[in-house]
């Protein structure tokens, strides 16, 4: 009888780093626009209006009175 702990880790390691690399994709092709949520709700949590940018990722936060001016 052979030893199949091994295997087994080799399988698990595997696994992981399968898991690893589809997260890392997600997280480049999202990463934008995860970014811009969180931007949006640092804006809301700060009192300054979001301005969205050009691109996904590139918003930002503005005072109120910057958008009041304009």
């Amino acid at each position: 009888m052979k030893d199949k702990r091994g295997q087994a880790l080799v399988e698990y390691i595997l696994i992981i780093a399968l898991i690893s690399v589809i997260a890392i994709a997600l997280v480049n092709y999202l990463g934008g626009y995860l970014k811009d949520a969180i931007t949006k709700t640092s804006c809301s949590l700060s009192d300054e209006v979001y301005v969205k940018g050009k691109k996904a990722g590139e918003g930002k936060c503005e005072p109120k009175e910057v958008q009041e001016n304009n």
